[in-house]
């Protein structure tokens, strides 16, 4: 049962730090920024983390679901407050002009092939903003009572990250919470919060597709079956379900993202593979979505006249992002109060994917998840005025996504300690 709200938290004297802490902040983005790790190979940020709360006070758990961070911070009694950050990078070649930016380069195993590392998605913001939250909530544990838990979660962009901790014993390991917390950069102008109740991120498929033909000689197109145009067939026909399959006042988004054959002009190959993504918010929306699939596919082999069906294989799905009606509703009031009503704003539901809302549900409690203003305000009004804000405002995933360090991280900490706050006791009476 969580509190209500801690009127007796002097929630300016927690908050009276933060200027002094603007460059360390902003050195401690710049770090990350410059030196991104992939999926489940976080080592380098996740010793930052571990050092980090070792030395605010945190009890220190490392290791969990592969490079995974947990720390726990217990003062007194009261609620028990989850604040949560993503760490891992993209396979991007970065492209931003950053005096900061990347040059981690990668092969990625699945296809070998090379590109940059990147933190295209702004994980390096989400563990900054919850590095400075825990400063603040440690320095200021005279002001608060209950247990603060930070988790620094491995593997987002695989969708495999919360799960993979919580497999490994988290809720062994640290206190189960009253809430979890937590909020993702986006492309809007710095300093604004967006906060939606219910369905807030669309739940993920990532489906693979292998299409199988029969190899030859390019001057002999007669003598095979071509996987190429299959696959380029497939392509097309695929982007007819959200169109055609899915009713006007529901959500989907189908996106082929991958698609790899052949290895000379002149040679056509046996196979070719697509590597397909699915969004949508409604369990029903996703099976008539992941059917189609199936369904074109085959039937588009079979036009083909394919020697066997393809192989269809769902990987790295996760659900929708369920944010409490109620606590997201007692966060925009808290938020609102702190920014003024004009910088928190609701954007609807969000099409992008975060696992993020397992830690809530294995724990049984409720979540609020909220975007994080992250662009240059100025670049972005004059985009939003010009109505160009889809192609002159880099998207997360872009290699020339570059949220401005301020005041983005100052904002990103503040948002979190003052959710958090909310939720935690005032001190005992002397």
């Amino acid at each position: 049962m969580m509190v209500p709200a801690a009127p007796g938290i002097d929630v300016d004297a927690v908050l009276a730090p933060l200027g002094s802490m603007r460059q360390r902040l902003r050195e401690t983005y710049v770090d990350l920024h410059a030196h991104p790790e992939l999926s489940f190979e976080e080592h380098r940020t996740a010793a930052l983390a571990v050092e980090r709360l070792a030395a605010l006070g945190f009890v220190v758990h490392a290791g969990v679901g592969g490079t995974g961070v947990a720390g726990v911070l217990v003062n007194g009694d009261g609620p028990c407050v989850l604040l949560r950050a993503d760490m891992d990078a993209l396979p991007v070649t970065e492209d931003t002009g950053l005096p900061y930016a990347s040059t981690v380069r990668t092969t990625t195993t699945a296809d070998g092939v090379e590109s940059g590392v990147m933190h295209a998605c702004g994980h390096d913001v989400h563990v900054t903003a919850l590095l400075g939250a825990a400063d603040l909530l440690s320095r200021s544990r005279p002001a608060w009572s209950g247990t603060l838990v930070v988790v620094l979660q491995p593997a987002e962009e695989l969708g495999q990250g919360a799960r993979a901790m919580v497999d490994d014993g988290l809720y062994d390991l640290v206190p189960r919470p009253d809430i979890v917390l937590g909020q993702h950069v986006a492309p809007v102008a710095a300093g604004l919060l967006g906060v939606h109740g219910g369905p807030a991120f669309a739940g993920t498929d990532s489906v693979d597709i292998r299409l199988v033909g029969r190899g030859g000689h390019g001057s002999r197109p007669e003598a095979t079956v071509d996987p190429v145009v299959l696959a380029a067939s497939t392509v097309l026909r695929l982007q007819t379900i959200v169109s055609r399959e899915v009713a006007a006042g529901d959500a989907a988004v189908v996106t082929v993202g991958t698609l790899h054959a052949g290895t000379k002009e002149n040679i056509i190959p046996d196979e070719a593979r697509l590597g397909v993504n699915v969004r949508s918010f409604d369990e029903t929306v996703r099976n008539r979505v992941l059917a189609a699939i199936e369904r074109i596919a085959r039937g588009e082999a079979a036009t083909a006249g394919a020697p066997q069906p393809p192989e269809i294989t769902i990987r790295d799905a996760f659900p929708p992002v369920i944010n409490d009606p109620t606590e997201t509703e007692r966060t925009r009031g808290v938020l609102a109060a702190r920014f003024g009503a004009e910088r928190v704003i609701d954007p609807g539901p969000v099409s992008g994917s975060e696992d993020v809302g397992v830690l809530a549900t294995a724990a049984g409690v409720p979540i609020v998840y909220w975007l994080l203003g992250g662009w240059d305000p100025a670049a972005f009004q004059a985009a939003v005025e010009a109505g160009t804000v889809d192609q002159d405002i880099p998207s997360n995933h872009s290699p020339r996504f570059a949220p401005v360090p301020h005041p983005t991280l100052e904002t990103g900490v503040e948002a979190l300690v003052v959710a958090a706050l909310d939720r935690l006791a005032p001190p005992a009476p002397a």
